[in-house]
């Protein structure tokens, strides 16, 4: 088997490749007309079955559609499991897999990649999943989903951000040490060693790389509320979007007149599902 070091240059190489936007750097799925049950504890999930697992001492989760489309496409939701999950379970009847792999308050970091990294080659080749998933990240699940994206730009079919922080910076910029605002960006900062004026002069965020998904033409969209406290819609979405546009990027955006961080996702997902769907 060809090893991790081999499948996962250090990181500033991966960078580098994904900016030339040549090729996926993990390992080639195997063909997927048989693929091999999963191994775990068996459940159910909103009327799908279930199961739970364990890979290298992380937990992942994979729910499985009554019939899967051709293809095995699947939705790879970051953070906050079972969270106005209509668009997974909409997406489940169309026959993709859902699936979840644990990275709470990694907030993207390098720890983050390594288990995403691992749950994508375990799936794709031992159990035959689409070697490009959709990509759904709500609030700080973002911050994965793009990280992923930026890293591996042809290893994703398109991207659904749901009220998505983009980056540090939007947070930090005009902070003094001592600033009261700074304690609920530490866990952030410590995830990824970043001291106060570190965090404000980071340039690895998805704010940073519109071009890399953009040369690679990964389609986006997002949903958001023009009023969001939590992850400021003019700083993230909106700057986003328009230096993704610059670089002649697809993303489509639905915002919602006054919404805040809350509620997340669409009462009728259907114009999400359906831009999935499309970019299969």
């Amino acid at each position: 088997m060809t090893s991790k070091q081999s499948l996962f240059p250090p990181h500033p190489t991966r960078l580098l490749l994904a900016i030339l936007g040549t090729w996926c750097l993990l390992s080639p799925p195997t063909a997927n007309a048989d693929p091999k049950p999963l191994p775990g504890k068996q459940s159910t999930w909103n009327g799908f079955a279930r199961v739970d697992f364990s890979l290298d001492g992380f937990s992942c989760r994979v729910v499985q559609p009554q019939t899967a489309a051709k293809g095995y496409p699947w939705i790879w939701r970051a953070r906050f499991w079972g969270h106005q999950p209509q668009t997974d379970i909409a997406l489940l009847k169309h026959g993709f897999h859902l699936v979840y792999c644990d990275v709470a308050d990694l907030w993207g970091n390098q720890e983050a990649m390594r288990r995403w990294e691992r749950c994508y080659e375990f799936l794709t080749t031992r159990h035959g999943f689409s070697s490009r998933p959709a990509l759904e990240g709500m609030s700080r699940g973002g911050l994965i989903i793009y990280r992923w994206a930026i890293t591996h730009p042809r290893c994703v079919s398109c991207i659904y951000g749901d009220a998505p922080a983009m980056g540090i910076r939007p947070y930090v910029k005009g902070l003094s040490r001592g600033a009261p605002e700074l304690k609920r960006l530490r866990s952030w900062m410590n995830a990824h060693g970043l001291s106060l004026a570190k965090a404000k002069s980071y340039r690895d965020d998805a704010l940073d790389h519109a071009q890399v998904l953009a040369r690679a033409g990964v389609p986006v969209i997002h949903v958001c509320g023009d009023a969001d406290e939590s992850v400021p819609y003019p700083q993230h979405t909106a700057e986003f979007a328009r230096r993704y546009r610059r670089f002649r990027g697809t993303i489509k955006l639905i915002v919602k007149k006054g919404g805040k961080h809350h509620p997340h996702s669409l009462k009728n997902p259907t114009p999400i599902v359906e831009f999935i769907l499309s970019h299969q």
